[in-house]
């Protein structure tokens, strides 16, 4: 079964989401991520993708209250991402009540560092964040692009003992046309027992059907939930069925 993980992503804390990580695309969805927290676990979700896209913009983590709200008050297992640059940051996001944390920039930024966290945490606790952009992992909130080829960057990381990976295509993300599924097949070929994340670019049920026959573990996706391409009720019914 493919584990289904929606997303709330946060600026001013309230939850919006962007096309392809363009901020001036911003729509704000609800005002209180609680409440969006609180209906999905209604619906048998059991996991959640919090990105604090201030954050990400910042460099440091903004919204933790944010997350502690949404910690404190479900029994949702949320794993955090946007703007965790240093040990205090990642502090600050286990103590608010994150149970991983996804470091991207970082990892490009300073693998020094995030391969001590992953040491020192664990690969269950640590996700590697691979926002990809014509084949490049992008960093700084996806503003800009790096030097990194994705497959060098993940062969490298794997060596290191990361098992968990968000894959994003920033081409697809908030777009609602679809996943990157030939991207995700040519990954799981070359890492086989990685637990990849997709991310980006689902635009119903149909897509995350496609996902699961090819052999990807996981999935996030937020807009099409917003926009009602997904419903709570598909979600539970699937969550039900494949239990």
């Amino acid at each position: 079964m493919i584990e289904l993980i929606p997303a709330i992503d946060i600026i001013d804390g309230k939850c919006v989401r962007l096309s392809q990580g363009d901020y001036g695309s911003k729509k704000v969805y609800n005002e209180n991520p609680v409440e969006v927290a609180k209906e999905m676990e209604a619906h048998g979700v059991r996991r959640l993708h919090v990105v604090d896209l201030d954050g990400a913009a910042s460099h440091h983590i903004v919204n933790y209250q944010v997350l502690n709200r949404i910690t404190s008050q479900t029994s949702l297992a949320v794993d955090f991402g946007g703007g965790v640059k240093s040990d205090e940051d990642l502090k600050i996001a286990f103590e608010n009540g994150a149970q991983m944390v996804t470091g991207g920039s970082i990892a490009v930024k300073d693998p020094e560092l995030f391969t001590r966290w992953l040491n020192v945490y664990g690969s269950e606790k640590i996700i590697l964040g691979a926002d990809v952009k014509d084949r490049k992992i992008a960093v700084n909130g996806w503003k800009d692009e790096s030097t990194c080829e994705l497959f060098s960057f993940l062969k490298g990381y794997v060596e290191a003992g990361i098992s968990k990976v968000i894959c994003t295509d920033i081409s697809c993300d908030g777009m609602l046309q679809g996943p990157s599924i030939a991207l995700y097949r040519e990954i799981l070929e070359q890492h086989p027992g990685l637990y990849l994340i997709a991310s980006g670019g689902v635009s119903g049920m149909a897509d995350i059907h496609k996902l699961v026959d090819a052999g990807v573990p996981a999935v996030i996706f937020g807009k099409a939930l917003y926009e009602g391409r997904i419903t709570m009720k598909e979600i539970e019914r699937f969550i039900i069925c494949n239990s």
